[in-house]
C-alpha cells in the first residue's frame, strides 16, 4: 500500500492507503475523502476529481497528456500543479505523496 495524503481546501488533510494500480480518484473515493467528486467515474470527461500536486512531486508524475490537458481547461481555478486525480496511476514510489484539493469542483 502508498500513503497519499489528500487535503482538503480548508486545510484539513486525509492520509489514506492506496493499492498501487488504482488511480488517486479511486483511492479517495474508496477511502471517503471529500473533495473528490468524480461525477464521471474517471473517464475523463469532467473535471471533477481536481487535484493540486505538491511542487516537489509535480515534476516526478508523468505529464498530463491530451485529453486530460484539454479536460483541465474546464477545472475550477487551474494553476501549476493541476492534475485530474483519475489519470494518475499510483505507483509504489508515489508514497508520501501530497495532493490539494480546490474550493469547488467544476
Amino acid at each position: 500500500m502508498v500513503t497519499i495524503t489528500y487535503v482538503e481546501f480548508d486545510g484539513t488533510a486525509h492520509q489514506v492507503q492506496v493499492e498501487p494500480g488504482n488511480s488517486l480518484m479511486k483511492g479517495a473515493v474508496y477511502n471517503g475523502v471529500p473533495g473528490i467528486d468524480a461525477e464521471c467515474g474517471g473517464a475523463c470527461a469532467c473535471a471533477t476529481c481536481h487535484v493540486y500536486v505538491d511542487d516537489e512531486w509535480f515534476a516526478r508524475l508523468p505529464e498530463a497528456q491530451g485529453e486530460e490537458s484539454g479536460m483541465l481547461e474546464f477545472a475550477n481555478e487551474p494553476q501549476t500543479g493541476s492534475r485530474l486525480s483519475c489519470q494518475i496511476v499510483v505507483t509504489p514510489e508515489m508514497d508520501g505523496l501530497v495532493v490539494r484539493m480546490p474550493e469547488f469542483q467544476s
